[in-house]
């Protein structure tokens, strides 16, 4: 993966150490997550099944700590017990955020998707169209395979300052008699539309009952909200004629839900075994990460190698080498206190693993580098006693405890 990000690095003076306490980056992206808006009430919402992806332009990292300091280039920072250079120092937010769920109204619960573009008049569509959007844009959207065939209005939210579009995937018939006030008011003025076409998943697909043998990634594998695959959006943004677009230089803008969170409800397989291992009685597993037997082949643990990129066995080499394998050389037990939280940093060679053992928590990665499928972003859920998340090498990653009780938190990874 060749380093592309274009970010500051900022060098950390000897005697100037930062001080995290004061403008936290994560403090601030939490912040800027607790303004997202949803269509309907909050209590429309099952809290744990939202997601977040928020889009950055621009990252400044901190530096090595002394001597170091002056090696601000990533692929020389090789000393690997100085953490400071993992560090996440500021960001910059891009103009769209998205939000995946589900939602409730009636007796249907079912999956969203949430779009919303910045109103203010520095965005890209707003100079291309001499700053005159008016009360509506529209929106080019791609979900998985399926593409819109004409764009989406999207009409402003003054209570925002945003464009703001809500796709639910409700094909029930009436919609607008089972919703709350709050989701009747979005949906008279265009901000909630029902869109199964677009929106859609089997919630009764991935039900721990009855699901003996079952390989995942084949169930409904076009799911909006499936609990394994990733979800990829290709999104473009015009004005309310179609006259000026903001579709990064006629890219379009590619956006993925892909943290990897596995747990009771988010598996590769699972079955019942008889007298497990020589033992007695029946043993009812999940299979979560794995690259052998059935899944040979999967390379969810493989990683490959950059020039620049330590392996396995602490040395560099030729870039084009693979370890299929995730090497561990620490395992960790962490206490997070109320309002204690591990800060936004990425390593720039190790996989890791948080296993979430009591408690929940606010979960975060992102791309430190500009990958080619996909736009950078933060992306945010909760994670749950029992689940783990997946850290890739090159991953943004911070966890928050946002509740009042401690949590705990099993740790373990490699290299970094």
């Amino acid at each position: 993966m060749e380093i592309v990000h274009g970010d500051a690095v900022f060098q950390v003076d000897p005697g100037s150490p930062p001080n995290y306490s004061s403008g936290n980056p994560f403090v601030k992206l939490v912040s800027l997550l607790e303004t997202v808006d949803l269509a309907a009430s909050r209590g429309a919402y099952l809290p744990d099944s939202l997601q977040y992806l928020l889009p950055f332009d621009h990252l400044t990292l901190y530096g090595p700590s002394p001597p170091d300091q002056g090696v601000l280039a990533p692929e020389q920072q090789d000393n690997k017990t100085d953490f400071q250079k993992q560090n996440v120092k500021e960001f910059v937010m891009a103009d769209c955020i998205l939000v995946r769920g589900l939602a409730s109204a009636g007796d249907w619960t079912g999956p969203f998707l949430r779009l919303s573009y910045r109103g203010g008049p520095d965005t890209a569509l707003s100079v291309a169209s001499g700053h005159s959007l008016g009360p509506a844009i529209r929106l080019w959207l791609r979900v998985g395979g399926t593409q819109v065939s004409q764009p989406i209005v999207v009409p402003y939210n003054l209570r925002t300052d945003r464009y703001d579009i809500e796709l639910w995937g409700f094909a029930g018939g009436e919609l607008r008699p089972i919703l709350d006030d709050r989701a009747r008011d979005a949906f008279d003025r265009g901000e909630l539309v029902a869109r199964p076409d677009l929106v859609h998943a089997d919630l009764t697909a991935f039900d721990r009952d009855g699901k003996d043998g079952r390989y995942m990634v084949e169930v409904d594998p076009t799911s909006t909200y499936h609990p394994v695959l990733p979800l990829h959006l290709e999104v473009a943004w015009s004005d309310a004629a179609g006259a000026v677009w903001d579709s990064n230089n006629g890219a379009n803008y590619h956006y993925e839900f892909n943290m990897v969170v596995r747990g009771w409800d988010h598996y590769l397989g699972t079955g019942i075994s008889p007298n497990p291992h020589g033992g007695i009685g029946f043993l009812e597993y999940r299979n979560l990460i794995s690259n052998y037997g059935r899944y040979a082949g999967s390379n969810e643990l493989l990683r490959r190698l950059e020039s620049w990129n330590f392996d396995a066995h602490g040395n560099k080499g030729p870039a084009g080498r693979v370890e299929s394998f995730m090497a561990v050389d620490y395992m960790d037990l962490h206490v997070l206190r109320k309002s204690c939280g591990i800060g936004l940093h990425r390593h720039r060679d190790n996989q890791e693993v948080f296993f979430m053992a009591a408690g929940r928590a606010l979960m975060c990665v992102g791309d430190w580098c500009k990958l080619p499928n996909r736009e950078r972003s933060f992306e945010i859920r909760t994670l749950r006693a029992g689940h783990l998340a997946l850290l890739k090498g090159g991953n943004l990653h911070g966890l928050m405890n946002t509740t009042d009780e401690n949590i705990s938190l099993f740790m373990f990874g490699g290299y970094d």
